[in-house]
């Protein structure tokens, strides 16, 4: 597919998309017998763009994101993507028990803010 629809499926920017490309993240590959400069993106990087959005998302670093992506692709057999990935979802834990202390904290403000004075 071009990268206008994958844009439209995505809800990604062509920039961020490209970006990605430049990146080493995904790939693309000439259009089949055109002379233009077409790109096609194979219907899976729909889902790596899904992929990369979530970790994002949970705090995965560019760097983070290319060696899983790496190691998935075969690139880097050295990894050690079973620790790696221990490693993160550890993290994302952290995250979440963070966040939900957090919330708690909101909510009790917010509650409190909710009492009228005069009883």
């Amino acid at each position: 597919m071009r990268i206008g629809k994958l844009a439209k499926l995505s809800g990604l920017s062509r920039d961020t998309i490209r970006f990605y490309e430049r990146e080493g993240l995904i790939a693309s590959v000439p259009e089949e017998g055109s002379s233009n400069s077409y790109r096609d993106y194979p219907e899976d990087v729909l889902e790596r763009l899904d992929v990369i959005g979530k970790a994002q998302d949970a705090g995965f670093s560019l760097a983070d994101i290319k060696k899983l992506t790496g190691f998935w692709d075969g690139q880097n057999q050295d990894f050690d993507g079973e620790l790696f990935l221990d490693e993160k979802a550890e993290e994302v834990r952290k995250n979440i028990e963070r966040a939900q202390a957090f919330l708690e904290m909101l909510e009790a403000t917010i509650a409190s803010l909710k009492v009228d004075p005069r009883g």
